[in-house]
C-alpha cells in the first residue's frame, strides 16, 4: 500500500462524569513508527471499504478556516489538531450520548492524493497469552468498528473548491445524531447524494426500457447488464462512469443510454459512487416490516409471484423446500 504519512496527531477525550469530557492533549506529533504506519494503513483500508456520505464545508466553518491557515503555514499541524479537539469536545458535550475516545488527525498521501482523516476511536479490552503462556488483559483500538470518521480530500478541496464531494463521513451506527454532531464540528453540510444518484440511474434505466417497448424478459436482461457493470465497479472500488456504462449497453432505438439521460434531464453526475443496496433493486425485490421479510429475484414477478395492488396481496406459487418443510411440520399437514 503506497500510503505516506505526512503528520499524525493523537489526543484523547476522557469522560469523567455524566456532564464532563476532559481533554488530554499531546505536546508533540506522533512519530511515524512501524506500528503507527500499520495503524494508519488499517484505518485507511477500513474507511475506504465503508459506505460513506459526501459533504462540503459551510462558509462559516471554523474547522475549514483553521485548516486553511494550517495549509498556508500560519499555524502548525499540532496546534491545529489541539484546537480542533477542543471544538470537538464542545460539540460532543451537547449530546446525552457523549462519550470519550481517542481523537486522531492523520495527514497522509495515497496514490498522489492528499488527505486529512479525522476519527474518534474507541479502545476495547481483550485477553492475550504471552510467551510464558500466561494470560493478561490488553487494550486495542477498535478500528474495524470505527463510525465517527471523516476524511477531507485536500487535493480536491484546493483544486476544485466548488466540488460537493471532497469531504466524506460515516453516518454512524447509533443513528443520525452521530452525523449531526460531527457535521457541526466540521462545519459542513451534505453534498453529493449517492443514493439519489443511484435511484436516478435506476429510474432512467426503467424509463429507457419503457420508451423502447421492451417486453418483460428483455427489460430484465437489460437491468442485469446494468447491474453487472455497476457491481464490477463496486467490487473494484471504482465509481460508476455514465459514459462507460452507456458504451457497454446496446443502444435502444436511435439514442444511447447516456444521450437519453441527458435529453430527459435526470441530472446524473458523469461519475458517482455505486450504492450497493440501491443497485440490488435492479435484480431483486426486497422489503421487511411487521414481522415479515421478503426477498426474491425480479424475474419471478408475474411467473411464480403475483401482486394484486387493489388488495396489496402477494401470491406465491411454489415455496422453497426448507420453508415448505417448516410449514408442514408446524401445521401437521403432509
Amino acid at each position: 500500500m503506497s500510503l505516506d504519512i505526512d503528520q499524525i496527531a493523537l489526543h484523547q477525550l476522557v469522560k469523567r462524569d455524566e456532564n464532563q469530557l476532559e481533554l488530554v492533549l499531546r505536546d508533540t506529533l506522533l512519530p511515524a513508527t512501524q506500528a503507527v504506519e500499520e495503524m494508519a494503513e488499517e484505518l485507511h483500508r477500513v474507511y475506504s471499504a465503508k459506505s460513506k456520505a459526501y459533504g462540503l464545508f459551510n462558509e462559516e466553518s471554523e474547522l475549514a478556516d483553521a485548516l486553511r491557515n494550517c495549509r498556508k503555514g500560519q499555524d502548525d499541524f499540532l496546534a491545529f489538531s489541539r484546537a480542533a479537539t477542543g471544538r470537538l469536545r464542545d460539540e460532543l458535550s451537547k449530546y446525552p450520548f457523549a462519550d470519550g475516545g481517542i481523537v486522531l488527525f492523520l495527514h497522509y498521501r495515497y496514490l498522489a492524493v492528499e488527505y486529512l482523516l479525522v476519527a474518534v476511536l474507541n479502545s476495547q479490552s481483550s485477553m492475550r497469552v504471552n510467551e510464558q503462556l500466561d494470560i493478561s488483559s490488553t487494550h486495542y483500538l477498535d478500528i474495524n468498528h470505527a463510525d465517527i470518521v471523516a476524511r477531507i480530500d485536500l487535493t480536491e478541496w484546493e483544486t476544485n473548491p466548488e466540488s460537493t464531494r471532497y469531504l466524506t463521513f460515516l453516518r454512524g451506527r447509533v443513528g443520525r445524531k452521530v452525523a449531526d454532531f460531527f457535521m457541526d464540528f466540521l462545519g459542513a453540510s451534505v453534498g453529493l447524494d449517492t443514493k439519489a444518484q443511484n435511484r436516478g440511474l435506476l429510474q432512467a434505466v426503467d424509463d429507457y426500457c419503457a420508451e423502447s417497448n421492451l417486453d418483460k424478459n428483455e427489460r430484465q436482461n437489460y437491468r442485469q447488464q446494468v447491474y453487472s457493470y455497476c457491481n464490477d465497479q463496486l467490487q473494484a472500488g471504482e465509481e460508476i462512469a455514465l459514459e462507460d456504462l452507456s458504451t457497454e449497453l446496446p443502444p435502444l432505438g436511435d439514442k444511447t443510454f447516456q444521450a437519453f439521460t441527458q435529453e430527459q434531464g435526470y441530472e446524473l453526475e458523469e461519475h458517482f459512487p455505486a450504492d450497493r443496496s440501491t443497485l440490488r433493486q435492479l435484480t431483486k425485490f426486497a422489503g421487511s416490516g411487521g414481522g415479515l421479510t421478503l426477498n426474491f429475484d425480479a424475474m419471478l414477478l408475474g411467473e411464480r409471484i403475483f401482486w394484486d395492488p387493489a388488495t396489496d396481496t402477494l401470491t406465491i406459487k411454489g415455496t422453497p423446500p426448507n420453508l415448505r418443510d417448516q410449514l408442514q411440520r408446524r401445521t401437521g399437514s403432509k
